[in-house]
């Protein structure tokens, strides 16, 4: 089945978010690698022992949750792009014999318009048919009642 330019839309992400997310991705890589270069370098006064451990910690942490909800919002929004779809309403034409009055329908085709003189009718050759409608087909949603 082809994709028209409609589906292929449908199925990106949009690029603010993904760079909102990219831009949260890299600044939490940078806080676990802050994070681990504190708990490397450690401190060599006894006053200050713990909050090295402390600061490593809080980075690690700020760094994972930034990251997790990077991920998350990327999975989400590309999940949500996927199940989004645009569904393209069917064109039908109505072509008729000036003559004998005989209908048939046809899905639409470019370059149809009202009017527009076609072939030979198959039930009398010598009369062409016309096009006497383009429509689209709605289809009956059903309906809900809200109890």
């Amino acid at each position: 089945m082809a994709k028209t330019p409609a589906s292929q839309g449908t199925q990106k992400i949009s690029s603010y978010i993904m760079m909102i997310v990219l831009i949260v991705l890299v600044l939490s890589v940078v806080s676990i690698i802050l994070a681990i270069s504190v708990y490397l370098t450690g401190v060599s006064t006894p006053s200050q022992a713990g909050t090295d451990d402390l600061t490593a910690g809080f980075l690690a942490a700020i760094g994972l949750v930034a990251m997790t909800m990077s991920m998350f919002t990327l999975r989400q929004s590309r999940k949500q792009a996927a199940e989004m779809k645009i569904e393209v309403p069917k064109v039908m034409t109505t072509i008729e014999c000036k003559k004998c009055g005989t209908k048939t329908m046809r899905e639409f085709q470019r370059g149809d318009y009202v009017y527009k003189d076609l072939d030979a009718c198959p039930k009398c050759p010598d009369t062409k048919q016309v096009i006497t409608a383009v429509y689209k087909e709605i289809k009956e949603k059903e309906k809900t009642y809200n109890v």
